[in-house]
């Protein structure tokens, strides 16, 4: 997945893949900081193409779930 993100950027901005990146690094660094420690543990495995495994025997619904909630508490705004 982080691959497809580093692609995805280069394409639609014409960064240098270099850039894209670099761009994509400081963005998961900086979501590593803000997001709640169960979602922050799974991102790495995540955007490696894993599955964000957050223990216990969550659906995959409710994992997504409390990630569009984590994300919402960092940009601000109630995601439901």
């Amino acid at each position: 997945m982080r691959d497809e993100l580093v692609q995805m950027l280069s394409q639609k901005t014409g960064l240098s893949p270099e850039q894209s990146q670099e761009a994509v690094e400081f963005i998961v660094s900086q979501l590593r900081t803000k997001l709640p420690a169960p979602l922050a543990s799974g991102l790495d495995e995540l955007l490696a193409g894993g599955s964000a495994d957050t223990g216990g025997s969550e659906s995959m619904a409710e994992k997504a779930k409390a990630m569009a909630q984590g994300l919402g508490s960092v940009f601000g705004s109630k995601t439901e």
